[in-house]
């Protein structure tokens, strides 16, 4: 690192599960982004604001009015922009030491198989079932960790999947046993538009930066229990609940 890194990160230095080793870990590690709504908008801000040295952000959005409410990451000048645009913009700003890769589109097959192939570590912020089953398959046979999360409503949730070999565990489990997305939600749930349902706008930060904070952790490769975290916003409470990988998953069994 250099002077200005050792000034900039200093906080990050002076704390004994980071140090300079791990802040040297995050100025090398490479991070996916997928979408840059509420849950995109803080675990982007504080993973740059981190020094994350790259970090790869993908939307295929444009910024809308109504966004602006929770993605904070967005500013009203940005109406009409596109997210990935949009979030560089302010991103850079904030940190203009990591490097910024834009994707202002829906990563899908090849194109979503090749993003994640190029980086340690994929957030997915996504607001759907159907994305999130798919990047936990580019994930589970790349094997790439996962920190996924969603909010809706005063409800959100947040949790790591699909740890690898050579990360820390709490515990006698193996890598093996961390499950994948399909593990935990092999079938749909009800699923709720923020734009019928609504969402409470601190939620969104809240679990964006649960699901930033996760993510740091794996990278610094860190323990962590294999849990799903779950945000109630009527009272700004957390729980949490123990999952488990199915031995019989569809997605993950055959390359476990």
């Amino acid at each position: 690192m250099n002077d200005r890194q050792l000034q900039r990160y200093a906080r990050h230095l002076l704390l004994e599960a980071v140090g300079i080793e791990g802040q040297e870990r995050l100025l090398a590690a490479r991070v996916l982004i997928l979408g840059l709504g509420g849950l995109g908008s803080p675990a982007a801000m504080y993973l740059a604001a981190a020094g994350i040295g790259t970090l790869v952000l993908a939307d295929g959005d444009h910024v809308d009015l109504t966004n602006l409410q929770r993605q904070i990451v967005h500013q009203e000048r940005s109406v009409g922009m596109p997210k990935a645009i949009s979030a560089g913009q302010s991103l850079q700003a904030l940190n203009p030491e990591p490097h910024y890769v834009l994707i202002d589109e829906k990563l899908e097959g090849k194109a979503l198989a090749h993003a994640v192939g190029s980086v340690d570590l994929v957030l997915d912020c996504s607001d759907n079932f159907a994305t999130r089953q798919a990047v936990n398959s580019a994930c589970v046979g790349l094997g790439v960790p996962l920190v996924s999360a969603s909010a809706v409503g005063l409800d959100g949730q947040c949790m790591v999947l699909n740890l690898q070999p050579g990360i820390d565990t709490s515990g006698p489990s193996h890598h093996r046993d961390w499950a994948c997305y399909h593990c935990v939600f092999p079938q749909a749930p009800e699923e709720v538009a923020c734009a019928t349902m609504g969402v409470f706008s601190p939620l969104t930060g809240m679990v964006g930066c649960m699901q930033a904070g996760l993510a740091i952790r794996v990278l610094l490769q860190q323990a962590l229990p294999q849990v799903l975290l779950m945000v109630d916003g009527r009272n700004m409470s957390t729980s949490s609940m123990r999952i488990r990988r199915d031995p019989d998953c569809a997605v993950c069994a055959k390359h476990a």
